[in-house]
């Protein structure tokens, strides 16, 4: 067993621990606050659903940036960074630049002196911190954070993690030739992070798209070899027109976030399939850290 199933094992208690650290923080953003969260890779994914999640629910207007591509001519009332390591330099870079000029709060699973000395505030997540370098638990925990925070957690999106778990993945997804991830809203970055995750651990071709997108030519490369996953509610008509294509359509009732464990399952399995090792991706470390930025 990998530290990755371990970690992808995990979540449902880790869940249950983020939506207690939610009702005790006092540094997350306040309604009516203007904000923006980054973050690079995994975390960039994460942040582009909150973001959405909280201006969708009325909250503020919130924006979803790489950190290495923040938009210095605006302003915002918080800036949040999500970094699983603590270590990644366009977040300490982007932190530097914004010290004294902005709130900033840092969400870590390792609130390590790098961060801790560039972080305004800071949300202590290593209960979550993981030894694979494929990002799976932080991820969601961190989300599950935000979604708590802004009162859209509850216990039955961990017993859908749960069940999640539990139940056979679908058939005929290993040996797929493409997958393609859609999503709607807030789902759209998990859609991002499907596809990342399965590229990440087993070096498949995904791609991901906001679903109205899929139509406007990525549809041309749907055949009998590739699977179109939905996470959340789809298109009228979009589940009939890509399996006219011959191509398998997977969607769930989960809750959105608990249908993403089973496309980390999911990697996993493709990865082991081809004799990969999904803790350790090839050219990849568990933190960028550039020498010269």
């Amino acid at each position: 067993m990998t530290f990755v199933d371990v970690e992808i094992a995990s979540q449902p208690e880790c869940w249950r621990r983020a939506a207690a650290r939610a009702a005790e923080t006092t540094v997350l953003p306040t309604r009516g606050e203007r904000i923006a969260i980054v973050g690079c890779g995994t975390s960039l994914y994460m942040a582009q659903a909150y973001a959405a999640l909280r201006e969708g629910h009325g909250h503020g207007e919130s924006d979803a940036f790489a950190a290495s591509e923040f938009p210095f001519g605006r302003r915002y009332d918080r800036v949040i960074a999500l970094t699983r390591s603590g270590t990644t330099t366009e977040v300490l870079d982007l932190l530097r630049r914004l010290r004294g000029t902005t709130r900033t709060v840092v969400v870590t699973a390792v609130p390590g002196p790098e961060v801790t000395s560039v972080a305004g505030e800071l949300v202590d997540l290593r209960f979550a911190d993981e030894q694979s370098v494929v990002q799976t638990r932080f991820a969601t925990t961190a989300l599950t954070l935000f979604r708590a925070h802004l009162g859209l957690h509850s216990d039955a999106v961990v017993r859908d993690a749960e069940t999640a778990l539990a139940e056979p993945l679908p058939e005929g997804l290993v040996d797929r030739t493409q997958l393609a991830f859609l999503g709607r809203g807030w789902t759209v970055g998990l859609a991002n992070e499907a596809a990342l995750k399965m590229k990440e651990a087993s070096l498949s071709w995904t791609e991901s798209y906001p679903a109205m997108e899929y139509r406007h030519g990525p549809i041309s490369i749907a055949t009998d070899t590739t699977a179109t996953w939905m996470f959340g509610p789809a298109p009228k008509g979009m589940p009939e027109q890509v399996r006219s294509t011959g191509a398998r359509w997977v969607s769930s009732d989960l809750d959105p976030l608990a249908d993403l464990v089973r496309v980390q399952r999911l990697a996993v399995a493709r990865a082991v399939a081809r004799g990969l090792d999904p803790d350790r991706p090839r050219h990849l470390t568990r933190s960028v850290v550039l020498q010269d930025a």
